[in-house]
């Protein structure tokens, strides 16, 4: 049904469809209402759930939905721009008591999660929030880096640190599949990169975990990212092209056809770093990174078999660090004598069916593969230097993955899933390094191994009453390489008390297997042999407790608190009393891999979050978080110690005002300042350094020092404009407007026989010029 609106000059179509929260399937007859419009404008969803209400306005909406026994939602500041249809789900909460005469307040929390069964430690997010956010370079890892619990490793990377766990235990899916690292320049065993391959403008609203999350999500230790692409529009063919610090782009979406509601969505990228080169900007090094990356999305609803989509995702990307090339200031990535050459690439396709048995019964089933490979090669930058370095690396993988998933709504108090997820990979890793008796050391030399990870979960939620629930569930999951597999009950609890205070409480036992190259490491035994030392490694483990008060101030201000226990066990480390635990990996470009490991490590994390955050209304929006930490470990020395990431404390402040200029356009200024407690490392033992001439390490002191404190402030300016046809936005950034110096990591130069610092990037600009059509 399709209600039109008052003539406006110019003015844009909100679509969409109205769907049960649990079940999936379309409400008919709920009525959407565009508030604060005069006359009052809407409509209600037809018997497929679709609705249409044309002519509306340009600018920022609030929409209320409603339909009888169902909790109504507001859906607030709606941003309906002219080159662009709005094409929104809506999901209602059915009643569990429905009287006529209880009366619900409406509501439309923008954080609450998409997933149902997440009563804790989760929040959802919007492709606006990674857009308005400062300093975020359109990125959902980044723009994360600003919720309490997380922090971002560097300016370099995207990799983030959750909880005082390694960026290593995050796991990230989209459109239900587990995926690779999605990452340009990201290396096999690592979560990130220096520039997303994900494109925020095919995503769709998603959901971010940083603990004693649902049992749907396994082989994970410290959070998740669960990110949906949205659909092309099937209504209308509409365009983009964007050019600016992540690249030249292009997309397109619409239907296939006038009669059909398949659509399709795709877009294209290009690196235009080599332009900012040109203009004297610097990004740490001298070397120009090149990359490019394709996205696409084809939707066919309504088939006799159910619902059918095709997606996918894929980059590649590679850089040449030259010595002869490097500034005093490049970053020397921990050696400044050696050439460089870096490749990646990633890739995911995965098909999708959905089928309803019916309305209250469905399965999900994915059948996808993936591609992900990294190579480099380290070479010395003096050929008349007697110590000779190189090293050389070509590693890939290839899995296969096959999901399913059955949902069944029993009633409005009672659903249950479960599902089953296998992985088969197929290995290739090929790496040596030169010893110091100039023969080649082959480090690993596997072909097409097959490895398989096998995981299953059932789950059920059970709702007392419209304020109080309970969820339960149980993963499994086993390695077929060595026989692991661990069994991980998760349960939360979470009161509503009234419509402005809530109590949540949660557990959950995680496992994760090592990365995949660690097993295969070869150790050269005294006698010549060769073993692969590290084949038995079992999961690393954790036990994760958390409680979590939520306080309402009003519709768009809300307080949030959280407090937090993290025990992990069977961490990997090394056979020999030593420092080395792998608790501390993940955060480089290419880390150190350690042959010789066991399960015996341990490791704890603790703090208490703060959140104060008010979401965009009247023209302005903070979000101000604190978190106070500790995340300590042992080795297989038996002595605590930090871990790295171990800054103690972290503090996010984020405030953006939106000036309205002349009837459709605006003027947005975005502030972000942060302050976190620096990294611990392993410092240098520079006496000794000098005598071998070369880097020394003292781990005496193993992580007890620790860099500065890491302080950035971050401004985007950006102006929004719509004409009858399309609309224009241009957006100009200042990051780190104090060009304040953060340390990166401590090296030794060996040129000079003294210590010197990396340093994360000083004062930067990044501009965006975007038009929709």
């Amino acid at each position: 049904m399709a209600i039109y609106a008052q003539q406006h000059h110019y003015t844009q179509t909100i679509r969409g469809t109205v769907i049960d929260a649990t079940s999936k399937s379309p409400i008919p007859g709920a009525n959407i209402i565009v508030l604060n419009t005069e006359p009052l404008i809407g409509t209600a969803s037809d018997e497929t759930g679709e609705f249409k209400i044309a002519n509306v306005p340009v600018g920022l909406h609030d929409i209320n939905v409603s339909f009888i026994g169902y909790k109504p939602v507001v859906l607030r500041n709606l941003q309906i721009k002219s080159g662009k249809e709005f094409v929104i789900k809506i999901e209602l909460e059915e009643l569990v008591i429905s009287t006529e005469e209880i009366v619900v307040k409406a509501h439309g929390r923008k954080d609450k999660p998409l997933n149902e069964m997440a009563n804790i430690s989760a929040r959802s997010f919007t492709v606006e929030e990674t857009e308005r956010y400062a300093g975020t370079w359109l990125d959902p890892a980044r723009m994360a880096a600003n919720y309490a619990g997380v922090m971002a490793v560097g300016d370099q990377r995207n990799d983030i640190i959750i909880r005082g766990n390694s960026p290593l235990g995050l796991l990230w899916r989209l459109e239900g599949i587990d995926i690779p690292n999605p990452n340009h320049f990201g290396t096999l065993g690592t979560t990130g990169g220096p520039i997303s391959i994900l494109n925020n403008n095919l995503l769709d609203n998603s959901d971010f975990f940083t603990s004693a999350f649902p049992a749907e999500y396994g082989n994970a230790l410290s959070g998740v990212f669960d990110l949906n692409m949205r659909n092309g529009n099937n209504n209308k063919h509409e365009f983009v092209a964007q050019f600016g610090m992540n690249g030249f782009e292009l997309g397109a979406e619409g239907p296939f056809s006038k009669s059909s509601k398949a659509s399709y969505l795709l877009n294209y990228r290009y690196s235009t770093l080599a332009i900012f080169d040109a203009m004297g900007i610097s990004f740490g090094v001298s070397a120009i990174p090149q990359y490019q990356d394709v996205s696409f999305k084809i939707n066919i609803p309504g088939t006799k078999i159910g619902k059918i989509s095709l997606f996918g995702v894929g980059g590649k990307s590679f850089i040449d660090i030259l010595n002869k090339n490097r500034k005093p200031n490049d970053w020397t990535f921990g050696r400044n004598d050696l050439d460089l050459r870096f490749e990646s690439a990633m890739g995911v396709v995965g098909l999708s069916h959905l089928y309803f048995f019916n309305s209250n019964t469905r399965i999900k089933t994915i059948l996808a593969t993936s591609y992900t490979k990294s190579s480099a090669k380290a070479d010395s930058a003096y050929i008349d230097r007697p110590s000779l370095n190189y090293y050389g690396d070509e590693s890939s993988e290839i899995k296969y993955s096959f999901s399913t998933k059955f949902i069944r709504k029993i009633n409005a108090k009672n659903n249950y899933s479960a599902g089953i997820l296998l992985d088969l990979y197929t290995i290739s890793y090929d790496d040596s390094a030169l010893t110091d008796e100039y023969l080649f050391r082959k480090i690993t030399n596997i072909d097409n191994k097959a490895i398989l990870l096998t995981q299953l979960y059932g789950q059920f939620q059970h709702k007392f009453t419209d304020n109080l629930n309970f969820y339960l569930g149980m993963h499994y999951q086993h390695f077929n390489l060595n026989g692991s597999q661990s069994l991980e009950p998760r349960l939360s609890l979470k009161w509503n008390i009234n419509t402005r205070h809530a109590l949540s409480a949660g557990f959950g036992m995680h496992s994760q297997m090592q990365p995949r190259l660690f097993y295969f490491l070869q150790t050269l035994n005294p006698d010549g042999s060769i073993q692969k030392t590290n084949e038995d490694l079992g999961f690393s483990k954790s036990k994760q407790f958390v409680l979590a008060y939520d306080y309402n101030l009003n519709k768009d201000l809300r307080f949030k608190f959280e407090t937090y226990y993290q025990n992990l066990y069977q961490i990997p480390v090394e056979l020999r009393p030593s420092t080395y635990s792998i608790i501390n990996y993940g955060n480089e470009f290419y880390p150190e891999r350690a042959d010789s490991l066991y399960n015996a490590g341990t490791g704890e994390n603790y703090g208490l979050e703060f959140t104060l955050e008010k979401f965009l209304s009247n023209n302005y929006y903070f979000l101000i978080t604190a978190s106070l930490f500790e995340s300590k470990y042992e080795g297989s020395d038996n002595i605590e110690r930090n871990t790295i990431y171990n800054g103690k404390y972290v503090l996010n402040f984020l405030s953006g005002y939106s000036f309205k200029i002349g009837r459709y356009n605006s003027l947005n200024l975005d502030l972000k300042v942060v302050n976190a407690g620096g990294k611990h490392y392993i410092p240098i033992d520079l006496e000794k350094s000098k005598i071998i001439g070369d880097k020394v390490l003292d781990y005496s002191r193993a992580y007890e020092p620790k860099y500065d404190p890491y302080f950035r402030i971050d401004t985007r300016f950006s102006f929004k404009l719509n004409r009858k046809k399309f609309n224009t936005e241009l957006a100009f950034d200042i990051q780190n407007i104090t060009n304040h110096k953060n340390i990166l990591l401590e090296t030794y130069d060996i040129e000079t026989g003294s210590i010197r610092y990396d340093y994360q990037l000083g004062l930067f600009y990044v501009f965006l010029i975007r038009f929709q059509f």
